[in-house]
């Protein structure tokens, strides 16, 4: 059984880091990244999509855009996640 919501994740365009982005579970990682591609893929249309942990620095960036989203008054159910470039 799957957890609740994932932790923070870097999707990764040939090894590069593109974004860091929390999935609920692996279902929804996998939709994002099959209907994210043109948005992933831009610079690189034949570029291969990968994911892994979010670093140290990575996670402090996506902390850092939550932080921004809750100031608003956005609640984290409906954050999902920071480019990186």
């Amino acid at each position: 059984m799957e957890s609740a919501t994932m932790l923070p994740t870097t999707i990764l365009i040939d090894e590069t880091p593109r974004c860091v982005v929390r999935p609920n579970d692996t279902r929804d990682l996998n939709r994002f990244i099959r209907n994210g591609k043109p948005y992933l893929l831009a610079e690189k249309p034949d570029g291969k999509v990968t994911h892994r942990s979010a670093s140290d620095a990575e996670m402090a960036q996506w902390q850092n855009a939550l932080a921004l989203h809750r100031a608003w008054g956005g609640d984290d159910e409906n954050f999902f996640g920071v480019p990186l470039y």
